[in-house]
């Protein structure tokens, strides 16, 4: 089997069509429908196959999902022109669900490319960190999107008290931890500074598309997007790169511009991340 094709179904399978508004439905009939196995922010997310057209991808949500959906769609809206991201195709909200109808991207994700072609990783983390940088220009007054230190924590806490923090899903360097303790270390390691700048807010491998000459073609899952510490996104692909070795993971900072990094920011974001 092609590699990509492997890629492509360890990623998706196909499914019916979900239950759609009628302003949806008018632009996928006739369509084959594939869900997405890896997900976007809680939503649920579908590639709509149309025969002898471009695909198209959705992302429904219900409750506070439809929230980060509708999150979604404003920062698409906003980013375009900065950055290759998906074209808006439909919108719409409904009582407490949302749909997010956009245009198919080109390209695979970073994560594919770095599995099939381990040998062009000096390019490939190259590109995402440039990409980054690039990103992380974009002028601070010019972003109306805030995640700010405080809420971001305020928000793990309510997580926490509620019991929504799962310690098996812990990277491995907190393995065995309870999310009390890592709680405690995200006291411990609070920065006393902050760097703000327009982050994406979970700038990981599988939210970034390449074509075959390593070249971006998009930035996907955009819900977080907003004003932060920049080594909110840099902690997320720095832990997302350790899949491929320490050299990957150097040469991001290296590329980046960034060398060496400030590990103790790097652990307090990564013991965020463990949050959400």
């Amino acid at each position: 089997m092609h590699p990509e094709a492997s890629a492509s179904s360890a990623r998706e399978h196909p499914c019916r069509a979900p239950r759609l508004p009628a302003g949806v439905a008018a632009h996928c009939e006739d369509a084959r429908w594939h869900r997405d196995r890896v997900g976007e922010a809680g939503a649920a997310v579908y590639r709509v196959a149309r025969p002898g057209r471009a695909d198209l991808y959705l992302k429904h949500g219900r409750g506070a999902v439809a929230e980060a959906v509708v999150d979604e769609m404003v920062r698409l809206r906003w980013l375009q022109g900065h950055l290759p991201v998906a074209r808006l195709l439909h919108f719409e909200v409904a009582a407490s669900e949302a749909w997010l109808l956009t245009h198919a991207l080109p390209g695979r994700t970073a994560y594919q490319w770095l599995c099939d072609a381990p040998a062009h990783m000096p390019q490939i983390v190259t590109t995402l960190a440039r990409t980054l940088a690039q990103l992380h220009r974009v002028p601070v007054p010019s972003c109306p999107f805030q995640a700010p230190l405080d809420q971001r924590l305020a928000h793990a806490r309510q997580r926490l008290d509620a019991g929504l923090i799962d310690p098996d899903d812990f990277d491995d360097a907190r393995q065995g931890w309870t999310p009390a303790q890592v709680w405690r270390e995200l006291q411990r390691l609070r920065p006393t500074g902050h760097d703000a700048v327009v982050c994406h807010g979970d700038y990981s491998l599988d939210n970034l598309l390449l074509d075959a000459q390593g070249r971006l073609t998009g930035l996907i899952d955009l819900g977080r997007l907003g004003v932060a510490d920049r080594f909110q996104d840099l902690a997320i692909l720095w832990n997302s790169l350790g899949e491929f070795g320490t050299d990957a993971q150097r040469h991001l900072f290296s590329a980046y511009g960034l060398a060496p990094p400030d590990a103790r920011r790097l652990d307090f974001y990564l013991c965020l991340d463990e949050c959400f």
